[in-house]
């Protein structure tokens, strides 16, 4: 099975000059082929540009970054992206938005058609495959760029956020729709997002970073069967993971003077603001 992901003691620096800063320090993670990982931190904390780096948009100022045992040295169709607003082509169909990445590799017109159709059908969007990204709603679009970048089936998908733009009802929904499709794929995924809730349903492991550089404050292998529904968000167990992400994303910082939530008493009691 394609898609081992090995990042091997990554540095990241951004920026020329007196502006360069560095933006992840000294990662090392191995993702096995077909696991789902949440990347969960703060804004600023580096998740986006690790994901860069993942996808060869980026190189690492330090370590490497290999898949399936080749560096990663430039995009590849092999490592799909998604963004958390769509790329989508304004000017093209929704069936042959999807159908572009096989435009690319020079498969004929009723082929490429045909697979972004039945695509289309797996991500609920059959009876839409004639509209403009422009008569679909938020979570329509957000459904036609997951399946625009999976019609290419690549061994990694890499996900910004994808659905942090989304009002709550339908994030749910992409969600619940993203595990279906991953179930049926086996892809690997990578999935940076700051929302814990989401990174504890969707994820067999998450990795926390810290605040910038980011580096790994701890991975947190997820005990929650498969598949999953919204009544795993109720249990025990989902709160008391959810109350240790929150302690590792509020560790102090010595140079952050902001407050920082401290928990009172027992395990269940309540958060509050400490100075």
């Amino acid at each position: 099975m394609s898609g081992h992901i090995q990042v091997e003691r990554v540095g990241i620096h951004l920026g020329a000059g007196h502006t360069r800063f560095e933006a992840v320090h000294d990662l090392s993670l191995d993702i096995a082929p077909g696991e789902f990982v949440c990347l969960l931190g703060p804004s600023g904390c580096g998740k986006s540009t690790l994901l860069g780096a993942l996808a060869g948009h980026l190189v690492p100022s330090s370590g490497r970054i290999r898949v399936d045992g080749e560096p990663v040295d430039g995009p590849d169709p092999s490592r799909g992206l998604v963004f958390q607003h769509h790329t989508l082509f304004p000017w093209k169909r929704v069936v042959d938005n999807v159908a572009f990445g096989l435009q690319m590799k020079d498969v004929r017109a009723g082929e490429r058609r045909t697979r972004a159709r039945e695509l289309l059908a797996s991500v609920g969007l059959g009876d839409f495959t004639e509209r403009y990204p422009s008569q679909l709603s938020g979570g329509m679009q957000q459904r036609v760029e997951i399946a625009r970048v999976l019609i290419n089936r690549p061994a990694v998908l890499l996900m910004d956020e994808p659905f942090g733009a989304l009002d709550a009802l339908t994030r749910v929904k992409m969600q619940r729709l993203l595990l279906d499709v991953w179930s049926r794929v086996r892809t690997t995924v990578v999935f940076v997002t700051h929302d814990i809730d989401e990174a504890l349903f969707l994820a067999d492991r998450i990795v926390v970073m810290s605040a910038r550089p980011g580096r790994i404050v701890e991975q947190i292998v997820l005990p929650f069967a498969r598949p999953r529904d919204a009544t795993l968000l109720t249990t025990p167990g989902f709160a008391a993971l959810k109350r240790r992400c929150l302690a590792l994303l509020e560790e102090p910082d010595e140079d952050d003077p902001l407050p920082r939530l401290t928990p009172l008493g027992e395990p269940d009691a309540a958060w509050r603001f400490a100075v």
